[in-house]
């Protein structure tokens, strides 16, 4: 669907309250879809679970996913793995889940995390709080 179907999904979710779930795996949204995704998750209070694994998120991409979790209060599983987010986006994302109360489920694997785990296990806390995948 590219960025452009990602922009014309992202209107429909800003108006809907039905959609839960949101499977975007495999679509090629990169950074602009992404930032489009993000305005929409916003002022959207329905979807729970998002998936934008293999999309070619960068750092970019995941800065506009990590300012939507900071207001979110819907979100609760968030898969974004297989992408380039790499140690910058994976900042973008530790600064969210400090003030996110709702994301259990973060799977963030495949995406060149190694010199970040320790980051994001702290910023995530104990295994008691979520379900944390960071595998490389």
């Amino acid at each position: 669907i590219g960025p452009d179907g990602a922009q014309h999904i992202a209107e429909a979710l800003k108006v809907n309250a039905k959609v839960t779930e949101l499977e975007l795996s495999y679509n090629g949204i990169e950074d602009v879809g992404a930032q489009h995704i993000a305005d929409a998750l916003m002022v959207n209070a329905t979807v729970t679970e998002l998936d934008l694994g293999q999309n070619g998120i960068s750092a970019v991409g995941a800065r506009h996913i990590a300012e939507a979790l900071k207001v979110s209060a819907t979100v609760i599983n968030l898969k974004i793995g297989f992408n380039e987010i790499g140690v910058v986006g994976t900042q973008h994302i530790v600064e969210a889940l400090k003030v996110n109360a709702t994301v259990t489920k973060l799977d963030l694997s495949y995406n060149d995390l190694t010199s970040s785990k320790d980051l994001l296990q702290e910023a995530w806390g104990d295994e008691e709080s979520g379900f944390l995948i960071l595998d490389d």
